[in-house]
């Protein structure tokens, strides 16, 4: 008996299995990732909420919009509830700076991401430091993060070899923001 599956048909139906066993159906294309096959995902541990989550955000270089749609969820303002849209290269960054570290798997805590600007107006005027006046993350384009099991120095050092985004290192508050915005990096 031979096999009627060609060789794109069996990835066809491989990829479309998957997806459907996620329940992640259609997804929008990734201008920054176009060219990828492989499924990336990410794993977070939000600090102030205790949540956690796990997921594919992107499948053959398109992005996922359940996916997305849990992350900007997720990824809330902890002080208001408010949800921004995310922005998805972030998670692109993110996903590459997990891998440039050796550690796909393990979730980056969150610190910070997404911020109304009422919580940045009132973060800034009540002198917390490193609050800035048009920040990042109130565009959805900056996190806060640490994972527990890389230096601080190291994971700093290793989202500058991305030159993807803006990295500040903040030692005394124990965490590395990163964002898409230009290229750049600081010391808070």
């Amino acid at each position: 008996m031979t096999n009627s599956f060609s060789p794109s048909r069996r990835r066809f139906l491989y990829s479309s299995a998957g997806l459907a066993a996620c329940g992640l159906g259609a997804a929008h294309a990734s201008p920054a990732w176009a060219g990828a096959v492989q499924a990336r995902s990410l794993s977070f541990s939000h600090t102030h909420t205790n949540e956690h989550i796990s997921l594919i955000y992107s499948t053959h270089g398109r992005y996922v919009p359940q996916a997305l749609d849990r992350l900007n969820h997720f990824l809330r303002d902890h002080y208001t509830g408010d949800v921004g849209a995310i922005d998805p290269g972030l998670f692109d960054i993110l996903h590459r700076l997990a891998l440039a570290l050796d550690a796909p798997r393990q979730p980056f805590h969150v610190i910070s991401c997404y911020r109304c600007p009422a919580t940045n107006d009132r973060l800034r005027a009540t002198g917390g430091g490193g609050v800035a006046k048009r920040s990042l993350h109130m565009d959805g384009k900056a996190i806060d993060i640490r994972l527990p099991a890389v230096p601080l120095t190291q994971l700093r050092d290793a989202a500058l070899s991305l030159k993807a985004g803006g990295v500040g290192y903040y030692p005394r508050e124990q965490f590395v923001h990163i964002d898409t915005g230009r290229v750049r990096h600081w010391r808070g």
